[in-house]
């Protein structure tokens, strides 16, 4: 779904000056990681590594996991085709809703692609099964020990679990250590969403060495570009030094919750992360958007092209509560004009 994404302020004109549409924290001071890549720019006139080694042993230190289970990729996105693409031809289960990538990169692979919509009964001839942990777009996340679970009853089940929302969460996830022993859970990550970097696409994920090793092997070289590796460098050796407050964040997206309900808009889909799913009760989600992003520079993402979703469908990634209230007001503004 390339051009189906939130994040779209090019429709726009670029005027967009609030961007509540891709579920980025914006609000993560990076002027230490700026100044850092200030003083990169001459290694721009050499290659970097065609395998990215040295932020792979990186992660894998700070994780305290051999580097063989660490695989660097541009953004979890490549992290999902490269799996799609080790993996190809088999029969893969989406847990859905969720992000379009995962069923994209299976279908360009030669996938058989089921969505299914509980884990509580698998199809009995599935080989893969995809799921968002935390979920994009719903924000709900599946238990620790539910996922271990089924890891457990499904050994010949190759479980590929998208953590890229896992730092926004304060419920038990798999760790890179449990994925790294497990012999059929993939894990996928992202610096992006951690850190609030979209635009220099950097993920990676963890898993046992052969299963990173089959990855590799379709890998092409310098994929991920040198700003990017200085980025991730830089980032792991100073992750402490760009530490948000998570309960304030959930507790403002819990507030935002309550504020939408309120104006009898739209209803609202539990979650338990920095984002929220809500559902119109009159109107579409895309007038709704166009509204925003013409009248107040405002981006929301229009959730309708969700699998299983419809068009009064639209997601909001909570910022700070003076914007939150902006939008608010821009909400109640276009609630009363339709």
């Amino acid at each position: 779904m390339l051009n189906g994404h939130g994040d779209d302020s090019y429709r726009y004109n670029r005027k967009i000056t609030l961007n509540f549409s891709s579920n980025v924290y914006h609000h993560t001071s990076l002027a230490p990681l700026f100044r850092h890549l200030e003083n990169c720019w001459e290694q721009v006139r050499s290659y970097p590594e065609p395998s990215p080694y040295a932020v792979e042993n990186k992660l894998a230190q700070a994780m305290g996991i051999s580097a063989e289970s660490v695989c660097l990729t541009s953004g979890a996105t490549e992290a999902i085709y490269l799996v799609a693409q080790a993996f190809s031809g088999r029969r893969s289960c989406i847990l859905s809703p969720t992000f379009s990538e995962y069923a994209d990169a299976c279908r360009l692979h030669g996938h058989q692609v089921q969505s299914i919509y509980t884990t509580d009964h698998l199809p009995e001839d599935v080989d893969i099964v995809w799921i968002c942990n935390p979920n994009n777009p719903t924000g709900a996340v599946l238990p620790h020990d539910e996922m271990k679970r089924l890891a457990a009853q499904h050994p010949d089940v190759l479980f590929v679990i998208d953590q890229s929302y896992e730092d926004f969460t304060l419920r038990r996830l798999f760790s890179p250590h449990e994925a790294a022993a497990l012999p059929n859970v993939i894990l996928l990550h992202s610096l992006t969403k951690r850190f609030g970097i979209p635009g220099l696409r950097v993920g990676y994920l963890t898993a046992r060495r052969e299963w990173t090793a089959r990855v590799r092997q379709n890998k092409m070289p310098w994929s991920v570009n040198t700003l990017a590796l200085e980025a991730a460098l830089f980032l792991t050796e100073h992750e402490k030094d760009f530490r948000f407050d998570l309960q304030a964040l959930l507790e403002e997206r819990a507030r935002m919750a309550r504020q939408l309900e309120a104006l009898h808009i739209a209803e609202v889909w539990p979650g338990e992360t920095h984002y929220l799913l809500a559902r119109l009760r009159m109107g579409k989600a895309s007038a709704l958007k166009d509204y925003l992003a013409e009248t107040h520079g405002m981006l929301i993402r229009d959730a309708g092209n969700f699998e299983g979703l419809d068009e009064r469908y639209f997601r909001i990634a909570v910022q700070s509560p003076e914007e939150d209230d902006r939008l608010l007001s821009a909400i109640g503004e276009w609630m009363f004009s339709i």
